[in-house]
């Protein structure tokens, strides 16, 4: 009796052990996972920060009267250019409002002929007058106002007398010739009224803006741009 009390025990006491180790075991088993979904394996590469966007630029009005300086590329002469032709030129210095450049120097800009009048017929002299249209600001081009520019020849009275004066010593000549003092009279009257047609009949010099000319700009009206 006294044996098999003590075979029942140590039973128990096995069994005890075992059930230890096994719940142990089970310990272990789930403090692993839980580390293990803690810290999940992966293999995709880290998420890169975005670059913040660069600030947009705001608008900005070029006040009316602020003075724009052109440079023209080719000659404008009233011989040649009528109204309503363009003509290009770049700027002669950086347009600038409140310490920021909007279009630099160099920067392409076009214009209009307003009014090319050869005149010249004695009493008019010829003239030429311009003025701006366009500005290139960045990648885009602004339509713009400008007070327009003239030019006048210069004036031709001293040609036009020497041309009459020469017309009349023509005359005078021949009518000595032909006819002594009398003659070169008639011939001196003769030849100065064909001097004065040859007046009347051509143009004076032309109004001329030549190439490489420096010119200044007012606008006549604000304009808003947006600078690159």
């Amino acid at each position: 009796m006294g044996h098999r009390f003590s075979m029942n025990r140590l039973r128990i006491v096995g069994i005890t052990i075992v059930l230890a180790l096994a719940l142990a075991g089970c310990s272990k088993t789930s403090d692993s996972s839980t580390v293990t979904g803690l810290t999940p394996a992966s293999d995709a590469p880290p998420a890169k920060a975005e670059a913040p966007a660069p600030p947009k630029s705001e608008p900005v009005t070029i006040a009316a009267g602020t003075p724009i300086k052109i440079r023209t590329q080719t000659e404008l002469s009233t011989k040649s250019a009528k109204t309503g032709d363009s003509f290009a030129a770049t700027l002669a210095e950086p347009l600038v409002v409140d310490g920021k450049v909007i279009a630099p120097r160099g920067a392409q800009v076009e214009g209009r002929v307003v009014n090319s009048d050869p005149g010249g017929r004695v009493k008019g002299k010829a003239i030429i007058s311009v003025r701006l249209t366009q500005l290139r600001v960045g990648d885009h081009n602004v339509a713009i106002e400008t007070r327009a520019i003239a030019r006048e020849a210069h004036a031709t009275k001293r040609k036009d007398a020497a041309k009459v004066g020469i017309g009349a010593g023509i005359g005078a000549a021949i009518g000595a010739i032909a006819g002594g003092g009398e003659g070169a009279a008639i011939g001196a009257a003769s030849g100065g009224a064909a001097g004065t047609g040859l007046v009347l009949a051509t143009h004076g010099d032309p109004a001329v803006i030549g190439a490489e000319s420096a010119l200044t700009f007012k606008l006549s009206a604000p304009v808003t741009v947006e600078p690159s």
